[in-house]
């Protein structure tokens, strides 16, 4: 309603686009008139004095009224005794007052129009608002003011219709992340409709899809149990190769004790070598590797050590 309201009050002003240009030479035309009376006063009769201040008033008048100018990005639509006469502009041009009328000015530059749909269910009978911006343009000014009442409005129509068809044709798993895809089919829609009334659609771009919140924090939490099961089975698969690891390394102390007896000491070293540590190996390995001796020594080495910090 509010962009209907605002294009009616666009075409009831269009008759009265008044050029700066003509309220100038209206202005200069009316100052001539009078000056020419006053410095005729006393020298010729009335009737030429009211005939000179007349004629240069009806002058300026039909300037005012017939002389036009269009912007750079404007075209004029102009009807003859309301037949379609032509397009006019940018720049200067005439009408001739009263026969010709100008409904509308086209504007020839990019428009941006938001629309949105609201609460529409997709496919899978779930609520959604979407809001997207459309980018177009009048590529055929005579179509634009010819074949539909307000093609501002209707282009904003036809893109909310379109937005709410395609989405109740699409999950909502499709919507979220084929935006891409909804953009090249919403352009391709709305460009059909509006391409008789010589309107051209650019691009579409989806801007947000809101969903209930409901449904949003079980999609949150239906995301964090997915990382999290994948977190597990990556931890899995790392425990399966660390078997794999010790397995393989197992094999190398097979038929070597010796290199089992320092791969030990070199465990042990590595656990008491930080004060205060602790170590507990199991009681088959101190019997199968001989570390009773081998812990002994170690802890007596470490009394040292304290007496020696104390």
């Amino acid at each position: 309603m509010k962009l209907t309201m605002t294009k009616g009050a666009r075409n009831a002003k269009a008759d009265q686009h008044i050029s700066p240009i003509a309220g100038a030479l209206f202005a200069v035309f009316l100052g001539a008139g009078i000056l020419g009376a006053l410095l005729m006063d006393g020298k010729v009769g009335d009737g030429w004095i009211g005939a000179w201040v007349l004629g240069t008033l009806l002058v300026g008048t039909y300037i005012l009224f017939a002389l036009k100018v269009a912007s750079q990005w404007e075209k004029a639509v102009v009807l003859r005794l309301g037949k379609f006469k032509g397009l006019r502009g940018p720049g200067l041009f005439w009408i001739v007052p009263v026969i010709d009328t100008i409904p509308s000015w086209i504007d020839h530059r990019v428009m941006v129009t938001p629309f949105s749909a609201q609460k529409t269910l997709t496919k899978d009978t779930v609520p959604v608002d979407v809001d997207a911006v459309l980018f177009w343009v009048v590529w055929d000014a005579e179509k634009a003011a010819l074949e539909v009442k307000n093609y501002e409005a209707a282009v904003d129509w036809a893109a909310q219709t379109a937005l709410r068809d395609i989405t109740g044709r699409m999950m909502l798993a499709d919507i979220l992340v084929g935006r891409s895809v909804i953009d090249q089919e919403l352009q391709k829609i709305i460009d059909e409709r509006t391409t008789p009334w010589g309107v051209t659609v650019q691009s579409v771009e989806i801007r947000d899809i809101v969903i209930p919140q409901d449904l949003e924090d079980a999609m949150s939490r239906q995301a964090q149990a997915e990382r999290e099961r994948q977190a597990r089975v990556i931890l899995g698969e790392s425990e399966k190769q660390i078997a794999e690891s010790f397995s393989v390394a197992s094999q190398a102390y097979v038929d070597n004790p010796t290199a089992l007896h320092l791969r030990a000491m070199n465990m042990l070293f590595e656990g008491l070598k930080e004060k205060g540590a602790l170590v507990i190996v199991p009681s088959s390995a101190v019997d199968t590797m001989n570390l009773g001796g081998l812990s002994g020594i170690v802890s007596m080495a470490q009394q040292n050590i304290r007496k020696e910090d104390k």
